[in-house]
């Protein structure tokens, strides 16, 4: 059986590369797909500490959060189609002010 510690490494390794995308990158879609990355650390750990506690709860939550994950996935990619077609960039910076 694989020990706790090695579930947790990896979620937090791919908690830091999505967290790394958000704060580096100058793409709004890689930005969606950096947070998602992090989505996908939370549940990592979210399994693995059902697993080793012995229960389905992690999976169950797990099962929430990816359902939330893929509604927003669906509103972040038309909002960011949406933008590009305004503004022709998907540049974060280039939508500081609210005006169209």
């Amino acid at each position: 059986m694989i020990p706790l510690s090695h579930y947790l490494i990896v979620s937090a390794v791919l908690f830091a590369t999505g967290a790394a995308g958000v704060f580096m990158r100058r793409n709004l879609i890689t930005i969606l797909l950096s947070i998602e990355i992090m989505l996908n650390a939370v549940n990592l750990t979210f399994v693995a500490f059902g697993r080793h506690l012995g229960t389905v709860d992690g999976q169950i939550i797990v099962t929430f959060v990816m359902t939330v994950a893929a509604a927003e996935a669906a509103v972040g990619l038309a909002l960011v189609v949406a933008l590009f077609r305004h503004r022709e960039s998907l540049n974060p910076d280039g939508f500081s002010s609210l005006k169209w």
